[in-house]
């Protein structure tokens, strides 16, 4: 994963095409520089002439700010001025507003067959669109093995040991009213402090049941049987009932799941012959809802237990 990370990039002409901006220079091939930083450049100092530290890898965006003072400067300060957000690490130039490119710009940004576009909107409304935009596309991702439902709202990763019953709980998750989002293997998005979770194109809708093949839960179960995304809320991890230790048997609430950097609260459940998993799942869930709201019955219980022995201990006195 950390690889395939660090290769991420986002292309100019994806850019271009999502916000449908005017180019104003450089050829088509010009739109094959890349974006690696999910946020923008505001040149402020950099058009001064301070060239210290500053970070050309993000795309420029020019406002009304910087155009009204590089309107200042003559033709020949302005290209020098200009030349230093055109270096070939910067992905490329947009100005806001419906402002027109000025000359000095355009024919440096054709010398170095260097994209600027035109937008027509607001700066503010670009910076945030575009910033998201980079965000999402440059967030880091990971692919993992389980099913992913969304149970009463709320997105739940089942997770566990091939041929343990995910796909078959599933199944019965989705007869009892729930939503398939994915089967087998999960694509995992962190954009900030969210994870997001998602089907591969290939799987999406499809459901893989050991004796019967794949299904599509949509034509089966219909439209609301399947969620094309969710936010992942809470993991269920599925164990053989043997494999659990005592104390995890009486402590399974306080686990929590890494994922992409982030803790996801986990609950241990041991399988065993006769159990109604999807009852068991459901109430998992609520519960774990109620927590949220500040309500924990394991707590509540613990509280009640010890003023119990609080009581009986005077009694005795």
């Amino acid at each position: 994963m950390a690889n395939e990370e660090l290769n991420k990039r986002v292309y100019v002409r994806e850019i271009k095409e999502e916000f449908n901006l005017e180019q104003l220079s450089g050829t088509d091939s010009s739109l094959d520089r890349w974006v690696i930083a999910p946020d923008i450049n505001r040149p402020g100092l950099e058009l001064t002439g301070y060239l210290e530290s500053n970070d050309l890898r993000r795309v420029v965006i020019l406002g009304t700010k910087e155009y009204e003072f590089m309107s200042k400067f003559d033709y020949n300060t302005q290209r020098e001025r200009f030349e230093i957000i055109t270096d070939s690490y910067t992905p490329c130039i947009i100005i806001s507003e419906g402002f027109d490119a000025m000359n000095s710009l355009i024919g440096l940004a054709n010398d170095k067959n260097f994209p600027v576009f035109k937008y027509e909107g607001k700066t503010y409304q670009l910076i945030v669109d575009l910033v998201s935009f980079l965000s999402e596309k440059l967030a880091p991702t990971d692919n993992l093995y389980g099913v992913m439902m969304s149970i009463y709202g709320r997105g739940v990763m089942i997770m566990g040991k091939s041929g343990i019953g995910k796909s078959e709980l599933a199944l019965d998750l989705i007869n009892r009213g729930h939503m398939l989002v994915a089967d087998d293997r999960i694509d995992v998005t962190r954009v900030h402090t969210s994870l997001i979770c998602t089907a591969p194109n290939l799987l999406k809708r499809k459901l893989e049941i050991r004796g019967l093949g794949i299904m599509d839960v949509t034509r089966m179960f219909g439209a609301n049987a399947f969620l094309n995304r969710t936010h992942l809320d809470f993991v269920i991890k599925l164990v053989k009932f043997e494999e659990m230790s005592n104390s995890d048997r009486l402590n399974p609430l306080n686990e929590t799941a890494d994922i992409l950097g982030l803790e996801v609260p986990m609950l241990i459940i041991p399988i065993t012959e006769g159990k109604s998993l999807s009852v068991i799942i459901e109430s998992a869930v609520s519960n774990f809802l109620l927590k949220r709201l500040g309500y924990d019955s394991n707590e509540l219980f613990k509280q009640e237990y010890r003023e119990e022995l609080v009581r009986k201990a005077k009694e005795k006195e």
